[in-house]
């Protein structure tokens, strides 16, 4: 972050949105500036973000001024050396935060999780600035539950959140998810046609964010004869990560003419629109998105995250049967013949997507953007 002032407007309202690190965290945050924008066209909103991670470029993309930290998380075990550097970065970027805010004078500060928030929300808690957290997990995050004791309202997505949260904050909105999700009007044809896929066949989505997701790749790579054979049509997300040594192994076993191989998906409504089921992992934003748009899914939530809380939110989901699951370690062996097995089955997935959409909690983003501006009227 250079030295220069921050410049703003004297608008009627200004905002703080910090957080970041995974698409999970930046599309609900920019999605509540949009809304914020919507009702208050005229306010000034600044990100604040961690410095080398994806919010750095995701959120001028999406037409919004950002400022970087150079805030790490801390390593594991906790006792490793390499942490003293972490701690005087967080440090560093408190200081920075706090004369950030104080340049640009915002009348409330959100946090929507990540590192960079607990630097940028401590700092707004320091100089009496209200704040408003969005937890987007069944299991609270740790910058969150940390700043949960001086935040004046969380906004959450599933119920009982009371177990890491003071009830009388939260309330219970869902996850803001892409508004071009909800706006497309892309026919089922439509979308097939995008991916060269024909109108009259069942097909499956396979998605593991866009770094990729080691296991469902493997589960593909594992089952090319089944996939052949299966009648069925699929398009496979792997991922930029893992795209060329993708690219070698189908050059080496074939790639059945029923499988479409993308590293990224532009469109992801269009994806959606052509899928009668989803394979994914369970990450909160990715949940929220099945919800609202009614898709059956099967989760294979990631065991690399905090706290194992994909599997969480997958469980949220499976007790309601509005979800099937499968473990990470069991999916290279059971993944794909679940899912021919599933979208075979007309009945299982009208249930499921019967299930899923009673679990959604529309016009999340709209209703966040009304707590911030009451927090910010009652701060000016």
């Amino acid at each position: 972050m250079s030295d220069s002032k921050v410049n703003h407007k004297e608008s009627q309202l200004r905002v703080v949105i910090s957080g970041g690190g995974t698409g999970g965290h930046i599309f609900p945050a920019v999605s509540i500036a949009n809304a914020i924008r919507e009702i208050e066209p005229g306010a000034d909103i600044l990100f604040v973000g961690a410095l080398g991670r994806m919010e750095m470029q995701r959120v001028p993309q999406a037409g919004y001024e950002i400022k970087g930290l150079p805030i790490r998380g801390f390593l594991r075990p906790l006792w490793k050396p390499a942490n003293i550097g972490v701690a005087l970065d967080y440090l560093k970027s408190k200081r920075m935060a706090k004369k950030l805010l104080c340049e640009f004078r915002p009348q409330v500060a959100v946090g929507v999780g990540g590192y960079a928030s607990s630097a940028a929300l401590g700092a707004a808690n320091s100089l009496g600035i209200p704040t408003l957290l969005q937890e987007q997990n069944s299991y609270a995050g740790l910058a969150n539950k940390q700043l949960a004791a001086k935040a004046e309202k969380i906004c959450v997505a599933y119920e009982g959140m009371e177990r890491f949260f003071p009830a009388e904050k939260i309330i219970l909105t869902g996850n803001p998810v892409r508004q071009a999700l909800l706006d497309s009007k892309v026919t089922r044809e439509q979308a097939l046609q995008s991916f060269g896929l024909e109108a009259g066949k069942k097909t499956i989505l396979l998605v593991g964010g866009s770094l990729g997701a080691r296991t469902i790749n493997e589960s593909v790579l594992g089952h090319l004869k089944e996939i052949e054979a299966s009648g069925l049509q699929f398009i496979w997300q792997t991922g930029k990560y893992y795209s060329e040594a993708i690219a070698e192994a189908l050059q080496q076993k074939g790639r059945p003419a029923n499988l479409v191989v993308t590293d990224f998906i532009s469109d992801m409504a269009a994806a959606y629109r052509a899928a009668d089921l989803v394979i994914s992992r369970a990450g909160a934003s990715s949940i929220s998105e099945f919800c609202l748009i009614g898709k059956p899914v099967i989760l294979v939530p990631s065991p690399n995250v905090a706290e194992d809380h994909q599997t969480k939110n997958a469980m949220a989901l499976v007790n309601r049967q509005a979800a099937l699951y499968v473990s990470d370690a069991e999916a290279p062996v059971k993944l794909i013949q679940l899912a021919i097995d599933t979208v075979r089955d007309d009945a299982k997935l009208r249930s499921l997507g019967e299930n899923v959409l009673k679990m959604a909690l529309p016009d999340s983003a709209a209703i966040i953007a009304k707590e911030v501006i009451k927090l910010a009227n009652r701060k000016s």
